[in-house]
């Protein structure tokens, strides 16, 4: 399963698509989370006691292994959790949330402001995207909490023979490469990105790169870390940051030295009236979205993408084995 669900976030939100998606995606159902957990250093006295949340996520590995880390935590914290991850589209995941459906989910702060919000222009400051994201969003019932360090974002991958070879590191290295050797900036994509002002395009543009068309490669998510870990019919891949895969195959991401991809933060996005009939939620979420970073993210979505394990099991035992809950009831 791969890590591109969220990247829907140029289409338009017209409510009777979120409308279908809805009604299309299962949520009129959904299973009690019968884990036997409890508070570790989160939710002690299990302060959601006798609450029933509904948690949610997009269809792709890394939002699912997320909505799973919050059903969890609030299962240790005391509430009867129903567990609706894994819904087809962003905006299906989004309606959820906004109509109280479903009582929160992680989101990205790049998809919150360009999909959800309909802004054209992202915010380079991390902290500053999240800010306006969530002031913006509390228009619309939507209460985002604070932001991780994980960041899901856009790069340019390639393998360590290439690397070696060319001694880039950074994409304003590659723009370099390009113009005393053309022919060895060629690059594996997906068609989205091909396409897409936030890609493809707009990375050419931002960076002084005129690339060959007969450069550049179409072909589905998944060929592209294959071939670049190749290295043979590309040099350069399109990769997401957090993807488990990276390591996994032993590519390095290209620094973005120009800051142009950006920045896609998970952070929790909750229905504004479930927090304020819980506003625990938020301390019992708090150091566990602290602790998310690209390097946990990359661990985490490998064990799923690479290892073929479970994600609400993978989920579990990092809450477990970072402290934040237990196992059993004691």
């Amino acid at each position: 399963m791969s890590t591109r669900g969220h990247r829907g976030r140029w289409a338009a939100g017209a409510a009777l698509l979120a409308a279908a998606l809805l009604g299309g995606c299962g949520l009129v159902s959904g299973s009690p989370l019968s884990d036997d957990v409890s508070p570790g250093t989160v939710g002690r006295g299990q302060p959601l006691k006798g609450a029933q949340l509904t948690v949610t996520s997009k269809e792709f590995t890394e939002n699912i292994i997320l909505g799973q880390i919050m059903g969890l935590v609030f299962k240790a914290s005391g509430a009867t959790v129903i567990d609706k991850t894994n819904i087809q589209g962003t905006i299906g995941a989004r309606e959820a949330v906004r109509t109280g459906t479903a009582d929160g989910m992680y989101e990205y702060t790049g998809t919150g402001w360009i999909t959800h919000l309909g802004h054209t222009t992202p915010i380079p400051d991390p902290q500053k995207q999240w800010e306006a994201v969530r002031d913006a969003d509390r228009r619309n019932g939507i209460e985002w909490l604070p932001k991780s360090r994980l960041n899901n974002t856009y790069a340019l991958a390639l393998n360590a023979a290439n690397e070696r070879k060319y001694g880039v590191r950074t994409l304003s290295d590659v723009a370099a490469l390009l113009q005393r050797k053309p022919g060895a900036v060629t690059l594996c994509v997906e068609n989205e990105f091909a396409t897409r002002n936030d890609g493809l395009p707009g990375m050419a543009k931002a960076y002084g790169m005129d690339i060959p068309s007969g450069n550049v490669r179409r072909m589905t998510g998944g060929v592209v870390y294959t071939e670049v870990a190749k290295g043979t019919s590309c040099t350069f891949g399109e990769v997401f940051t957090t993807d488990g895969r990276i390591k996994a195959m032993g590519l390095s991401v290209l620094k973005d030295d120009r800051r142009f991809f950006p920045n896609y933060n998970a952070a929790p996005e909750i229905n504004a009236a479930a927090l304020r009939r819980h506003p625990q939620i938020a301390d019992v979420l708090a150091p566990v979205t602290a602790a998310l970073d690209n390097a946990v993210a990359q661990k985490l979505n490998a064990e799923v993408d690479v290892e073929g394990r479970d994600p609400h099991d993978v989920a579990r035992e990092w809450l477990i084995r970072e402290g934040f809950i237990k196992e059993g009831g004691g």
